[in-house]
């Protein structure tokens, strides 16, 4: 479980956004702090691993804190979550490395889209040792389009594209979940939940493997009478 800190100078804002990260499973929120120069000295003290992190604050503001962090080298990931829309301060907050970056107001389902995108990256430096170029464009790949507001929870439709189009260039081959996670350079774990869904609409099939001289395993390929690519109305 990856533990979280909100740092967020309006309680309402605070509480809710603790709220939407206690609805993943894979989080859990270990302090809420009111100002950066208390956000520092608790980042210094305790693990974190991701700070939701507002930009408007008194004392030291999120960009502050932000450049702070990286300054001292702290191992801590930062999503910023701000009414702050000007090109300078969205410019400086990705060139420092946030995660993601939402403007007030944003929805529950965007805010889990954040969350999603910080575990993907981190099942990946978890379950690799070595990059390929691949690897790295699964990584970065961040969804354009509003689609992944109608998918699923948990279900990004970049992230479910990616997995399709290996798919659908190898379309009389049979992959275990784990060649396809190798393949594509995402985690093992992440892709066992997209084949559960394609699985579930039809767009692939699945045969158990009874001759691996071992403990049996499922093989899966593309479903070659479904429909072309899109048809994947939840």
């Amino acid at each position: 479980m990856y533990e979280v800190m909100i740092v967020e100078d309006d309680p309402m804002v605070a509480m809710i956004n603790k709220q939407y990260v206690t609805e993943n499973k894979h989080f859990h929120v270990s302090c809420v702090c009111r100002d950066g120069d208390r956000a520092l000295k608790m980042l210094r003290e305790n693990t974190v691993h991701l700070v939701i992190l507002d930009v408007y604050m008194p004392k030291t503001n999120g960009l502050e804190l932000l450049r702070k962090i990286r300054e001292i080298n702290l191992p801590v990931s930062v999503i910023m979550v701000t009414a702050a829309n000007d090109s300078a301060a969205i410019e400086e907050a990705m060139r420092l490395g946030v995660v993601d970056y939402l403007i007030k107001p944003f929805s529950s389902a965007r805010f889990q889209r954040a969350l999603e995108t910080f575990l993907n990256r981190q099942d990946a430096f978890h379950d690799l040792s070595s990059f390929s170029q691949q690897h790295i464009d699964a990584i970065m790949n961040r969804s354009s389009s509003g689609t992944s507001e109608q998918l699923p929870k948990g279900i990004q439709d970049q992230t479910l594209e990616t997995i399709k189009c290996f798919l659908e260039h190898s379309p009389d081959t049979d992959f275990t979940s784990e060649e396809i996670a190798d393949k594509v350079g995402l985690s093992r774990v992440t892709v066992r939940r997209y084949v559960n869904f394609l699985l579930e609409k039809g767009v692939i099939v699945g045969n158990m493997n009874y001759e691996t001289g071992g403990r049996p395993c499922m093989l899966y390929r593309l479903n070659k009478s479904v429909l072309p690519t899109g048809e994947l109305d939840p």
